[in-house]
């Protein structure tokens, strides 16, 4: 056995660095973060939300859903996932929706969420915000609009929906939503010191060799390299949110070839936060059918047919349009 204090000081040097290296990490996503929060609330103050259901009303018909959702999808855009679910809440015991229709909206939630966050980060990695805004918000018209076809054709979950969740009694006062941002940004530094930790220490255990070896063949199909393993892990079992910061840190290496990020990215927005997502929306009614396999196999293919559409693009086409570099 070694000396006991040489391996305490080595212990400290690691969590030290660690430490370091999860404020480097969570400065870069507050950066992004802090200010687009507050501009979305100035807008929700002025009612954009209401604005954005308004419009999205026809749409949300075109997928087999009541126009009143509208408001529900747009909130989960503009806001987040738990926004979205006050307003689900609030509208569900006068709708009398299907499980098929509570699948549809969950899932169209879980893929065009947060955007303003999320597509921030997404650019900051270095791909164009219009275009995975398309990407988002396309992809979840055209998931729900195929969970629709499935659910409707086949006659699955077609029986009545019941909430089995209600939210807690909530402050709507400026004070509140000013406290409870704080707590977001705390919980997203000890979510990303968790993740610093982890992957140190999957990396000395080899873990992530094996993962980097079992996701090369998936990510090969799909035109990725290895290189491009530990961002996809990230922002699909985390989250684009979560694992922003360092997403952005490992993009600005210059390690991870552009066209590896731009897929990465893209896979990631339309599949990402597997677990803790999942589960909310599970909380609503959503049936793992849609919110998770479905999703998965969604985020799949469509990345598939985005490389092979993209390999007919020559690269500074590529870098021009779709990576604004």
């Amino acid at each position: 056995m070694g000396n006991p204090s040489a391996i305490s000081l080595r212990v400290l040097g690691i969590a030290r660095e660690v430490l370091a290296e999860t404020v480097r990490v969570s400065w870069i996503l507050f950066r992004i973060t802090i200010p687009v929060v507050i501009v979305v609330k100035v807008l929700d103050e002025l009612g954009a939300i209401r604005y954005v259901a308004n419009a999205l009303g026809p749409v949300m018909e075109l997928v087999g859903l009541p126009g009143s959702m509208g408001i529900v999808w747009a909130t989960a855009m503009l806001t987040n996932l738990y926004g979205a679910m006050m307003a689900f809440v609030s509208l569900a015991p006068q709708t009398h929706l299907t499980v098929a229709q509570v699948t549809i909206l969950t899932s169209m939630m879980l893929v065009a969420h947060n955007l303003p966050v999320e597509l921030r980060v997404a650019q900051k990695a270095g791909t164009r915000l219009i275009v995975m805004a398309v990407i988002r918000i396309g992809g979840a018209l055209a998931f729900g609009g195929l969970l629709n076809l499935v659910y409707s054709q086949t006659d699955l979950l077609q029986h009545e929906s019941v909430l089995q969740w209600q939210p807690p009694p909530m402050d709507a006062s400026l004070g509140a939503w000013a406290i409870g941002q704080g707590k977001n940004l705390v919980r997203i530094f000890v979510m990303v010191l968790a993740l610093m930790a982890l992957i140190r220490l999957l990396r000395r255990l080899r873990v992530m060799d094996l993962v980097e070896r079992l996701l090369a063949p998936v990510l090969r199909i799909l035109g990725m390299t290895r290189a491009a393993t530990d961002i996809t892990v990230v922002g699909m079992v985390l989250g684009l949110a979560y694992g922003g910061g360092l997403i952005i840190r490992q993009v600005s290496s210059g390690q991870i070839p552009k066209r590896d990020v731009f897929f990465s990215l893209a896979l990631m927005g339309l599949c990402h936060s597997l677990i803790e997502d999942t589960l909310v929306m599970a909380l609503l009614g959503g049936h793992l059918s849609g919110i998770l396999f479905g999703r998965i196999l969604f985020a799949l293919v469509c990345t598939f047919a985005l490389v092979r559409l993209c390999a007919r693009l020559p690269a500074a086409a590529f870098d021009r349009y779709l990576c604004g570099h």
